[in-house]
């Protein structure tokens, strides 16, 4: 469920670290190794929890009152009623405590077991007591944290099913267990392949219910079924959250990849301060000082505000704002050519604010061009020297859109990114582009080593989605998108510069002298799944890099992104009821449209 109705670009919200599963154990083995326990570090987190979830849940009681009666509320005749469906590891341990808080509360309470035999519910007569993380062994005598829960649950006489046990005798599709809330508490954040046999088919029930009785679902710390360190969803089984209460720290694949569809709103619930006691863990050598350091650091930020900008001077003319030349949209032989390509990033570039901007496209596409865009000057692609000669007086060059595939446009793209680099201009390769630059690198072309040591100093910009960063890595697609954050560091390494990965929960990369900073840009929607929309986002890097009264920040690759993003959600946001212009909606949301946003959103950072 994502909630697109604040489009301000800058808003008060902070940037958000995130972490992987390992990260989040080493945080937690920090903890439990400065004498804190295990057990009541769960019941502390199963009490928070509660709360959050009446709160959750007395908000959208409220909402839904008011959406009928503006005036009144009433509160519902039955007693609350929450089925909280529980696995055998400390995820479920978590839903046992919760389940028991709420029944507390007053709730009518049902909890779902998977994967538990008749004998895991026998209460012996051993007394509930802590232990710590390393008396886990059952084998040993000593029960788990899971069981002590489980224990608690069922002295306080929460009621319970084995879901074996219903689907034995009913279909799963015939199954309805009434409720008003559905918690999730099945896998953990170590799930790393897909759910199968009981746990898939009780994962499925769980979605269906809660649509069926148009109930809320609530995922404990992550979606069971989603991958915390990738985002990724194995053969779409995985529960589909509305809300997920995160512990302990935020989780990477919360917000890329498929983790943007299956996590809903995340309401944190931190728990325990773990950077001191990473700290002094490693001080006292608890856990090895490299451990510690990994755990700090997070593996990417979340971005959901883009920077500032001051008002321009009005001292000033256009040469103070950059001139872009813009390389692509070529003619291939046989075919109508990419000029429209060209035609878009051009129109993106100066929506951003660019001084000026010349198009170097096939002669063909000069009147198109200049019809669409009359402040726009244009050359012929293949005029190399009137090319080069604009390229030692522009600021930035953009190459790629539109520009071909074959063979003469591999020479064109040899010989401009070298005249970019002699003339030391800041170049961004997207598109074709990313294509040849692919094929530089299987063949071991010198420009590859020249681009990469180039870009140490200047920036580069390189903006593929998945395929193209398949192609630059000779891997398929499938490995890209298993683990996006490793390949966008592993381009950066093998070409250099500042990457964006597209996608859900576009991917940057940033390179930094002694270093290099991972960002998640949380903006955008499906409706910019669309042809043309790299082109867009390639002109507004380029029209943002031209412009040296901005900061740096300002102009970064990831204040693209955010600007990107920003405009793609303007134009399908309901928030555009209230105005005169047209809503425009995902299905219908083409790149072409994205000009006249990106304006609106540049002009709405303006402070």
């Amino acid at each position: 469920m994502r909630n697109n109705t604040n489009l301000s670009p800058i808003k008060n919200t902070k940037p958000i670290a995130l972490y992987d599963s390992e990260q989040v154990y080493a945080m937690e083995q920090a903890w439990f190794a400065e004498g804190y326990d295990s057990f009541g570090l769960m019941k502390q987190a199963a009490w928070q929890m509660t709360r959050q979830i009446e709160q959750i849940y007395e908000r959208k009681t409220v909402s839904a009152s008011h959406s009928t009666n503006t005036n009144v509320y009433h509160r519902s005749a039955h007693p609350r009623r929450a089925s909280i469906w529980v696995g055998k590891g400390n995820n479920g341990g978590d839903g046992w405590l919760i389940a028991h808080y709420l029944q507390q509360a007053g709730w009518q309470v049902e909890v779902m077991t998977v994967g538990f035999s008749e004998n895991d519910f026998v209460i012996d007569d051993q007394p509930v007591t802590s232990k710590n993380p390393s008396d886990k062994d059952s084998d040993s005598g000593n029960i788990t944290d899971a069981t002590k829960a489980l224990q608690i649950a069922l002295a306080s006489s929460c009621h319970y099913q084995r879901f074996e046990d219903i689907v034995s005798h009913d279909d799963a599709d015939k199954i309805n267990l009434p409720a008003d809330i559905y918690i999730d508490a099945l896998f953990g954040i170590g799930l790393d392949r897909a759910p199968k046999g009981i746990y898939e088919l009780a994962i499925n029930t769980f979605n269906s219910l809660t649509q069926q009785n148009n109930a809320l679902p609530i995922a404990v710390d992550i979606p069971s079924g989603l991958v915390a360190s990738t985002g990724e969803v194995f053969e779409r089984i995985a529960i589909q959250a509305d809300v997920t209460l995160c512990l302990i720290a935020r989780k990477f694949g919360l917000h890329i990849k498929d983790g943007t569809d299956y996590s809903g709103d995340i309401v944190d619930i931190p728990l325990i301060p773990y950077q001191m006691a990473l700290q002094q863990t490693a001080s006292n050598h608890t856990i090895p000082e490299k451990n510690a350091s990994q755990a700090f650091t997070p593996v990417a930020t979340l971005l959901t505000a883009a920077h500032s900008m001051k008002p321009r001077r009005q001292n000033s003319y256009k040469g103070s704002y950059g001139h872009v030349l813009i390389i692509g949209g070529n003619r291939v032989d046989g075919s109508q050519g990419m000029g429209g390509a060209a035609i878009l990033s051009a129109a993106s570039t100066m929506a951003t604010g660019a001084g000026k901007i010349t198009v170097a496209c096939h002669e063909n596409f000069h009147g198109s061009l200049l019809t669409s865009l009359p402040d726009a000057m244009t050359i012929n692609l293949h005029d190399a020297n009137g090319v080069k000669g604009l390229i030692k007086q522009a600021s930035v060059v953009a190459i790629g859109m539109g520009l071909g595939r074959d063979e003469k446009a591999n020479a064109l793209f040899i010989n401009y990114v070298q005249a970019a680099i002699e003339n030391e201009k800041s170049i961004v390769i997207d598109a074709d582009g990313l294509y040849h630059l692919a094929s530089l690198h299987m063949g071991n072309h010198e420009l590859i080593t020249e681009l990469r040591k180039y870009s140490t100093n200047h920036r580069v910009c390189l903006t593929p989605h998945s395929g193209e960063a398949a192609r630059l890595l000779d891997q398929k697609i499938s490995k890209i998108e298993s683990n996006r954050l490793q390949a966008i560091k592993q381009c950066a390494a093998t070409y250099g510069g500042d990457w964006v990965l597209k996608g859900a929960g576009s991917l940057v990369l940033e390179q930094e002298k002694g270093g290099e900073n991972v960002y998640v840009c949380n903006v955008g929607n499906a409706g910019m799944a669309t042809a043309g929309m790299g082109d867009v986002l390639s002109g507004v890097t380029a029209g943002l890099l031209a412009q040296q009264d901005l900061s740096a920040e300002a102009r970064s690759l990831h204040q693209a992104v955010l600007i990107h993003g920003f405009a793609g959600d303007v134009l399908v946001s309901q928030a555009n009821n209230n105005t005169n212009t047209l809503l425009v909606g995902q299905r219908g949301l083409q790149a072409q449209d994205m000009p006249a946003a990106i304006r609106h959103v540049m002009q709405l950072m303006i402070v």
